[in-house]
């Protein structure tokens, strides 16, 4: 529940004595609903949130400062530009109201940041000096441009003098702060679960119509299992068959009850060529076999794994907030080792969700994958800070890469390195157009920037099935 307006001017007269004639050091944006501000007094700082979720709005200092994006989103940008070291004029509140105003000064000027903090229309605004919308938290609340008027008429009042002499205490601002605490925690759970779930439905959908596909592809194969025989019968009989012949009797042999089939025939084909067919069909059938099997067996501990995830869920287990986002069962056994037998230079796999992966093998191999073969847009991983390949994973122009996808590039990154022995490491990835070489250096040699970092292990489920996909490709 939001901050009632009661509430609001407790906080601000307990805060202001802090706040006011402070200047405005960092501005960080660690959620897409939610401004901190790191302010500056001789002597101490403080911290400030402002939050404009619908759910939570409110405004108080918090005890830490919160993890935050790599990358500052554009509300923060605009924010950092206009107000970092500007220092605090005054904090007004609405008469009765929820909305509060920040005023500023800056060597450009003077700048207002207004926090409404209103429920479901809850929003942050920058404003300039003649008070008109420079940006927005949710712009689609407010457009830029525009004279910002109040959403309740009313005057602006500032909460009692702040005093020279003031309390490094701050009684209800704390207690405020680890109300939210507790109720951010609980939403981030829910939250968290539903993703969960959403993630574990879709993948046991997903990976249950992989495996029906694979016994397809097994069952329409195993129509030759028997054409080795057939071969086999039609070898006593080549002289008797005739020029255009379409099928021929043989005595089955190999039946104790030595029953007559009767085996169809290519007319436009000889004698030996007919033969020859059925054995090569029965080679495909052993080559679909050796090639389905496995996919089919890790596709079954996949699901397994997942129903099992699925279920745990639903009957309401914990989620630990850092426990990473897969949707396989994670083991510490060994790993097995990849196959090496993919044609063509590079090793190639496929992804749970159906894109390629490259791996390279050498140094020359590294160089020629990372800057003759990969597109700009495409993703390139390598474990970091220790030897490695060089991965690229396959992406359309613009496309999101799914989450499964990553993990899999990623632990290719990590199996195919010096981090190999320990199971687990760290792996960097960024898109390839954030890939330079150094020059001077030996083939392979790069450096990257915008880098992010994934956390994996050696899980046995996904190296099986890359293994699988590694031997159909």
């Amino acid at each position: 529940m939001a901050l009632s307006s009661v509430e609001i001017a407790q906080i601000l007269h307990e805060i202001a004595p802090a706040l006011i004639g402070g200047a405005v050091q960092k501005v960080f944006q660690p959620t897409e609903q939610a401004i901190v501000l790191e302010i500056r007094k001789p002597g101490r700082s403080v911290t400030l949130l402002l939050s404009a979720d619908p759910e939570t709005a409110r405004l108080h200092l918090i005890s830490a400062r919160p993890s935050n994006p790599p990358s500052p989103p554009p509300f923060c940008q605009l924010l950092r530009a206009h107000l970092e070291g500007c220092r605090i004029l005054a904090i007004e509140q609405l008469q009765a109201d929820r909305i509060i105003r920040l005023k500023l000064m800056g060597r450009e000027g003077n700048t207002q940041l207004v926090a409404e903090l209103t429920g479901r229309s809850a929003n942050l605004l920058l404003l300039d000096a003649e008070e008109r919308i420079l940006g927005a938290l949710r712009p689609e609340h407010a457009k830029a441009g525009q004279q910002y008027a109040p959403l309740l008429a009313g005057n602006w009042t500032s909460p009692n003098a702040p005093s020279s002499l003031h309390s490094d205490h701050f009684p209800i601002s704390e207690a405020v702060e680890q109300r939210y605490q507790q109720q951010e925690a609980e939403r981030a759970q829910l939250r968290l679960r539903r993703t969960r779930l959403g993630e574990l439905r879709k993948a046991v959908r997903k990976t249950t119509r992989r495996l029906e596909g694979l016994k397809g592809d097994l069952s329409r194969a195993a129509r030759y299992r028997e054409y080795a025989r057939y071969g086999e019968l039609l070898k006593g009989r080549l002289g008797e068959i005739a020029k255009g012949q379409d099928r021929i009797a043989v005595v089955d042999y190999f039946d104790p009850a030595l029953s007559e089939l009767i085996l169809p025939l290519d007319p436009a084909k000889g004698a030996n060529a007919n033969m020859e067919e059925y054995f090569k069909k029965h080679r495909k059938h052993l080559a679909a076999e050796r090639a389905i099997l496995p996919r089919i067996h890790a596709a079954e501990e996949e699901l397994a794994s997942l129903r099992s995830a699925l279920a745990a869920l639903e009957r309401g287990e914990p989620i630990a907030p850092d426990q990473p986002q897969s949707t396989e069962v994670r083991t510490r056994q060994s790993a097995p080792r990849l196959s090496q037998k993919s044609r063509g230079p590079f090793r190639r796999f496929v992804s749970s969700e159906g894109l390629p992966i490259f791996v390279g093998r050498n140094a020359r191999e590294n160089e020629e994958l990372t800057f003759g073969v990969a597109r700009s847009h495409d993703l390139w991983f390598h474990a970091q800070g220790t030897p490695g390949s060089h991965v690229v994973l396959r992406l359309d122009k613009g496309a999101d890469p799914p989450v499964d996808s990553l993990r899999d590039a990623a632990t290719l990154a990590l199996l195919y390195s010096d981090l190999r022995k320990s199971g687990k490491g760290e792996v960097i990835y960024t898109k390839r157009s954030s890939v330079r070489k150094v020059k001077g250096k030996s083939p392979g040699t790069v450096t990257a920037t915008q880098e992010k970092t994934l956390f994996v292990e050696l899980d046995q489920v996904r190296l099986r099935r890359l293994n699988a996909s590694s031997a159909s490709t």
